[in-house]
């Protein structure tokens, strides 16, 4: 007589997934939706915090696969979103093998986002009411886990969030501290400060282009290091400005107006931007008409609406941020974070001080240009170089000759900036005569 033995299995531990003959397998059957839930949100839950949960874009893109086969009635309360499509008929549609579904699917469920329901051939099938499209029986790959993953991937979410937030802020921290190093090294060089080499050296060699590929902690280190380097280049020209005999004296009032090239206040991301600089002029023009020196006046047109004039007469006021990324060449946007998000004119600013040196400009021109044009206005004649260099009919060979050369029309008032900026943007080609 055969004799045949029944096994009780205990159910009182809830696990995942399991194959054919296993005791996890036998309980997966018992593993629903607890809480009816959005699969696309769990989907964009998944996109957006990715690695940070151990999700590569490969095991993604499967997964967006098998959740847009489900239907929103497999995400209901007591519903079990299984996916009965044959392993080979997925393999076809992702244009991979069998091999590598296999794959993606066991690193799945390593982050317990899938389980297996097997049927005893291994082979994956089922059947939909044709009332309700409820799944009547299904085997395949079964998404009930991830449901239960979404209290997790929200959470790691915030934390991506806030992790990213503290990303963007440092490196806008380390674009303000740049553009005071820039311009320090300019007062210096413009002064014949011998220190302004050797701050040009130590800048250069902090001045990396910023990528998402640099962790927060590196990002940290080298905000420490621009934090450094700029107080001593400040440190070094406050004690130069000390021991500097001078025979001019300012105005009263000079403590309340900035100097429009070099401001005694902190200010902003975008320093010397010549937009502001133009919209304060106005104001300038109510501060005492009479600056006594030791030995006459200085005209007030002289000394303070001067450098206005050159600012005005070369354009700059007609020109935006946009008009001037889309006159670049393709060489100076390389050096732009296009993919970083918005940018600003001091992202603009640091892409053309890199592409000087590319061009052989040197500091010397680079700080006389800032001098005459601010630090964005000497952006735009770089610009103007780069593309001169490029053209088809009569390229220049030396674009510091060139630059220089600019900066002399400014002087005289006969730069015109937005002409030529206007002119790439309707040709989309060539740079003409400014």
């Amino acid at each position: 007589m055969q004799h045949i033995e029944t096994y009780n299995y205990s159910t009182d531990v809830k696990r995942i997934g399991g194959r054919i003959g296993s005791q996890r397998y036998r309980e997966c059957f018992e593993n629903t939706i607890e809480e009816t839930v959005n699969r696309y949100e769990i989907l964009h839950l998944v996109k957006r915090v990715g690695k940070e949960a151990g999700f590569t874009p490969r095991m993604i893109q499967l997964l967006d696969y098998y959740i847009n086969f489900t239907r929103d009635i497999d995400w209901e309360e007591g519903g079990q979103p299984v996916v009965y499509q044959s392993l080979a008929k997925t393999a076809l549609d992702l244009g991979v093998n069998e091999r590598q579904i296999q794959r993606l699917e066991k690193a799945l469920a390593d982050v317990n986002a899938i389980t297996w329901k097997d049927s005893g051939n291994h082979k994956r099938y089922g059947q939909r009411c044709e009332q309700t499209g409820a799944i009547i029986y299904a085997y395949g790959v079964d998404l009930t886990p991830l449901a239960a993953l979404k209290a997790d991937l929200e959470a790691k979410f915030f934390e991506k969030q806030a992790h990213d937030r503290a990303w963007m802020e440092t490196k806008r921290q380390i674009s303000y501290y740049r553009s005071q190093i820039r311009a320090g090294i300019a007062e210096a060089t413009e002064q014949d400060d011998e220190r302004a080499g050797q701050w040009s050296i130590a800048y250069e060699d902090i001045a990396v282009q910023i990528r998402t590929n640099i962790n927060l902690e590196n990002l940290n280190k080298l905000l420490e290091a621009h934090k450094a380097l700029q107080t001593t280049i400040y440190e070094g020209l406050t004690r130069y400005n000390a021991v500097k005999e001078t025979k001019e004296t300012t105005c009263s009032d000079a403590q309340k107006d900035a100097h429009y090239k070099y401001p005694k206040n902190k200010i902003s991301n975008k320093l010397e931007s010549n937009i502001s600089v133009l919209n304060s002029s106005n104001e300038c023009s109510n501060a005492d008409e009479h600056c006594e020196t030791e030995e006459t006046l200085v005209p007030k047109t002289q000394a303070e609406t001067k450098p206005v004039d050159i600012l005005r007469s070369a354009g700059l006021q007609h020109i935006t941020l946009k008009q001037a990324v889309s006159a670049s060449s393709q060489r100076l946007k390389n050096y732009l974070p296009l993919e970083e998000g918005e940018l600003t004119w001091g992202d603009f600013i640091e892409a053309a001080f890199r592409l000087k040196n590319e061009l052989d400009i040197s500091q010397t021109s680079w700080g006389r240009g800032c001098e005459v044009l601010g630090t964005s206005g000497a952006a735009l004649c770089v610009i103007l170089a780069d593309h001169s260099t490029q053209r088809l009919f009569n390229p220049i060979e030396n674009a510091n000759a060139y630059f220089c050369a600019m900066i002399d029309r400014a002087k005289r008032g006969e730069l015109k900036l937005h002409n030529s900026i206007f002119g790439i943007l309707k040709s989309g080609g060539e740079v003409k005569s400014c």
